[in-house]
C-alpha cells in the first residue's frame, strides 16, 4: 500500500529512509505528551513546543527521508508560532508537505527511552496516532518502549529520549502504455 492505494514498484521507484533522535529534560509545571498521548506524570518534558520526543524523532526521521532539513529548519524555537505547539500537528504538517512532493510513507519504527513512566499502556494509541498522521495502516508502524537500565542521565530519570526511522517512497509516474503507441504510431 501507498499513500491508502496499491502501488507498481519498479527500477524508477525511489525509496528512502530516514533517522531521527530527539531528547528532552524533564521540568515541573509541564504536561508529559508522548506520541500524542497525554501521560499523567510529575513532570512533562521541557521544550519550546510540547516537547514530544516522539512525534520530533519521527518527524526528523521523515524529513531525513526526504533529504528536506530538519524539524528545527521548519519549525525553529525562535519563532513564536510553535511555542507549546502541538507536535503530532507539526508532523502532519510535514507529511503533508511530502505528499505534496509525490513522496508517501511506507514504514515508521521508532523506539522511545525513559526510566520512568512506564510507556506500554499508551504503545498503541501512540502508535495509532503517528500512522493516522502519516496516512499509513498501524500495522506499518512500530513504536517501542525501552529503559536505559538506571545508566546516564535518562537513567537518572532525568528526561527522555526517542529514535525513529521512517522509510518513504517516490512512485515512478506511469505512462500508460496506450499512450505509449499512441505517441509511437505518430512518428
Amino acid at each position: 500500500m501507498f499513500g491508502g492505494a496499491a502501488v507498481e514498484y519498479d527500477e524508477r521507484t525511489m525509496i528512502t529512509t530516514g533517522i531521527g533522535y530527539d531528547i528532552h529534560r524533564f521540568a515541573k509545571g509541564r504536561r508529559l505528551v508522548v506520541g500524542g498521548v497525554t501521560i499523567p506524570a510529575a513532570q512533562g518534558l521541557l521544550g519550546h513546543s510540547d516537547a514530544d520526543v516522539l512525534a520530533h524523532a519521527v518527524t526528523d526521521a521523515l524529513l531525513g527521508a526526504a533529504g528536506d532539513g530538519d524539524i528545527g529548519m521548519h519549525f525553529p524555537d525562535t519563532d513564536a508560532v510553535w511555542k507549546d505547539a502541538d507536535s503530532v500537528a507539526m508532523l502532519g504538517a510535514v507529511a503533508a508537505r511530502l505528499r505534496r512532493r509525490g513522496l508517501r510513507a511506507l514504514h515508521a519504527d521508532a523506539t522511545v527511552v525513559a526510566q520512568t513512566p512506564k510507556l506500554a499502556p499508551y504503545r498503541e494509541t501512540m502508535r495509532r496516532n503517528v500512522a493516522r498522521v502519516l496516512g499509513v495502516d498501524r500495522r506499518h508502524v512500530n513504536v517501542k518502549a525501552t529503559t536505559p537500565e538506571g545508566l546516564g542521565a535518562l537513567g537518572r530519570r532525568e528526561g527522555m529520549a526517542a529514535l525513529a526511522v521512517v522509510t518513504v517512497a517516490r512512485a515512478a509516474k506511469r505512462t500508460s502504455r496506450r499512450k505509449g503507441r499512441r505517441a509511437a504510431g505518430r512518428r
